[in-house]
């Protein structure tokens, strides 16, 4: 990814909590002669890191269905692509106080890159099953409690290939109208806001590094 030095993010722990809250990433593995592999899949932290430290040297966790072939790529440790963003917001110059102006698309991105290693066996595979819900219930006012279906996900977990990955490099971009002026800023978020099609998450990061919390 090509990062503009004007859009760089606010800190390491917005970087952090971008992942944690966008946990549905693209994983993207390079097969030789072969376009890249790309799947959809729910990519977690570890519950303890700190977010204010780099991820180079984290470890992640995922799993897919074992009907996605992509994972068979695992079976040997490779490395891959692992691609978190925000929602993607049109910027419309209607919103702007000068002209000319040319419209954009503001969002957040972090990639990291690392090598994927195949964790074998069920047991394996239901921790990071166990773990990746617990990741996404602790975000809900009111979590679900899976206890009561730990039977069924030992049955479905035969389906599941689990995998982690250790980070060797992280990039990022926050492209959210930083280089357009106060008052511009300002009309941008309240479009966002309020809209023909609004962008919540934007709209709490853009207003987070105005006041100075992302």
């Amino acid at each position: 990814m090509h990062v503009y030095p004007r859009f760089a993010a606010p800190s390491q722990r917005a970087v952090v909590e971008l992942v944690r809250t966008q946990p549905f990433a693209t994983v993207v593995s390079a097969v030789d002669g072969q376009p890249p592999v790309a799947s959809h899949l729910p990519v977690i932290l570890p519950p303890d890191i700190d977010p204010d430290a780099p991820l180079v040297g984290r470890t992640l966790l995922g799993h897919m269905g074992r009907k996605n072939p992509h994972w068979e790529l695992f079976r040997t440790p490779s490395p891959v692509l692992v691609i978190f963003s925000t929602s993607h917001g049109y910027v419309s110059p209607q919103v702007y106080d000068f002209a000319p102006a040319a419209p954009t698309l503001d969002y957040a991105a972090v990639h990291l890159t690392g090598e994927v290693e195949l964790l074998e066996g069920e047991q394996q595979a239901l921790e990071v099953v166990e773990a990746t819900i617990e990741a996404l219930e602790s975000r809900r006012p009111r979590r679900w409690d899976p206890s009561p279906s730990r039977e069924y996900f030992e049955r479905i977990v035969r389906g599941v290939a689990a995998f982690r990955i250790r980070v060797t490099g992280e990039q990022s971009m926050f492209k959210l109208s930083q280089d357009m002026s106060p008052a511009t800023r300002s009309g941008v978020r309240e479009d966002l806001a309020g809209g023909p099609r609004t962008h919540p998450d934007l709209v709490e990061l853009m207003t987070r590094m105005e006041d100075g919390t992302a």
